[in-house]
């Protein structure tokens, strides 16, 4: 076996086990989300973890990619590459394109999975399936295909986004918080004149499980977008993804404690998570120190837009909003500040951070993408649910969400209360 074939065969490894790990996120965000709602709708959030998966998978298979990787037309849009046909040889890299499809499937599923805890608990099943057609097929693809793909214009003019704070975290952040303004909150959220009623989570257990599953695979989701087995920038990749998460967490930790009192168990949580996001866009591109600081500042800005949403009634069950669309704000903008001259040159890209004697070029593309990628992201998620409504309810009635999504919904329960009754009615007529 040559050397050439050894390589491609070890990136090809490399590269599905990431996307398998990428995946098992999904596990994660079911879990979290699960536990961050009410018991009588476990279900509902299960139900649409796997519209996600098999929908997601599906629409981006026959559209997303090509729009998203196929050969580019004016810098916006891609043209081939529809089902993995066509013309796709602009994409070279040493795997074939059905792997990089399967990575790049991983991070689509990913980003509706974002829009799904903000409209948890309310919003109708039939619906939900449409605009994850709308994510996977259009939304989510073109903004990747303008910074990601060959010809992309943001790309184009330098804007560095290494595995998705903007492309994923911030369109999916603010795709999730037009949604949850769209839908409104849940009954009983908000009181007449305004005051936030606290909805304590089912299971904080259970949605701790789910972090630290996510936690596990941000590792496949930031070094896995090196593409290549033998890139020598993955383990400083992973350093930067874990410092970025404990810092946020701990941020977390003290600033609750400082402010409430009290360690506050789903900002911690969440915290964490803040800090991924925020690291995701320079993972590769900052150093061990930037990174601690970039994940600190998220965690704490995390619990700040937390605040501002619940004071300006916008219901946000799991805090999609706050973990992704600030925090991959954050970080897509701590590019320019903090990417180092010596990081970014492995890339072809002459420019790096402010900080490091970049100036201000860097730092104004990061800010230009973020703006139209954010708008871009809520503008077409408030259109696509306009026109949603259009056909069918978007939201559940008002019976149907006081009863749970889970029965009203789906027919059944996540937990079956009567077990041990229907157990012992067993054991009688056995006698």
């Amino acid at each position: 076996m040559d050397v050439a074939t050894l390589s491609k065969g070890l990136d090809t490894i490399w590269v599905v086990l990431t996307a398998a790990m990428i995946l098992l996120m999904e596990g994660g965000f079911a879990l979290l989300e699960a536990g961050f709602v009410r018991q009588k709708n476990a279900v509902s959030i299960i139900m649409k973890v796997f519209v996600d998966i098999t929908f997601g998978a599906l629409i981006f298979y026959f559209i997303g990619f090509a729009l998203m990787y196929g050969k580019d037309a004016g810098g916006f849009i891609g043209t081939t590459g529809f089902m993995l046909g066509g013309d796709l040889s602009h994409i070279n890299l040493n795997i074939t394109h059905d792997t990089y499809w399967l990575f790049q499937c991983a991070f689509v599923i990913a980003v509706i999975s974002i829009v799904s805890g903000a409209v948890a608990e309310r919003i109708h099943f039939r619906a939900y399936i449409l605009y994850t057609i709308a994510m996977t097929g259009l939304i989510y693809p073109l903004a990747g295909h303008w910074v990601w793909s060959v010809g992309g214009w943001l790309g184009k003019l330098g804007m560095i986004d290494f595995a998705g704070s903007a492309v994923i975290h911030a369109l999916g952040g603010f795709s999730a918080l037009a949604a949850a303004i769209f839908i409104g909150p849940r009954i009983g959220k908000f009181t007449a004149d305004g005051k936030s009623n606290i909805v304590p989570p089912s299971n904080l257990p259970l949605a701790s499980v789910g972090a630290f599953i996510l936690w596990f695979g941000w590792f496949g989701f930031n070094s896995g977008s090196t593409l290549s087995a033998t890139n020598g920038s993955i383990g400083h990749i992973a350093v930067t993804t874990m410092l970025a998460a404990s810092a946020g967490g701990a941020a977390c930790i003290l600033f609750t404690m400082f402010r409430y009192k009290k360690a506050d168990p789903p900002m911690v949580i969440n915290g964490s998570l803040a800090g991924l996001v925020g690291i995701t866009a320079g993972c590769s591109f900052v150093s061990d120190q930037a990174a601690i600081l970039i994940g600190a500042f998220c965690g704490v800005m995390m619990v700040l837009a937390t605040e501002f949403l619940e004071s300006r009634r916008v219901d946000d069950p799991v805090g999609a909003f706050a973990v992704h669309g600030i925090s991959g704000s954050l970080g897509a903008l701590a590019v320019g500040l903090f990417a180092k001259p010596e990081l970014t040159k492995g890339i072809g890209q002459e420019y790096y951070g402010l900080f490091y004697g970049g100036g201000w070029h860097l730092l104004g593309v990061q800010a230009l993408g973020l703006v139209i990628i954010s708008l871009w992201g809520f503008a077409l998620t408030w259109g696509s649910l306009w026109l949603i409504k259009r056909v069918m309810p978007v939201r559940v009635s008002k019976d149907e969400e006081l009863i749970g999504l889970d029965v009203g919904i789906h027919g059944v329960p996540a937990y079956n209360q009567d077990h041990d009754f229907l157990d012992l009615e067993l054991l009688k007529a056995r006698k």
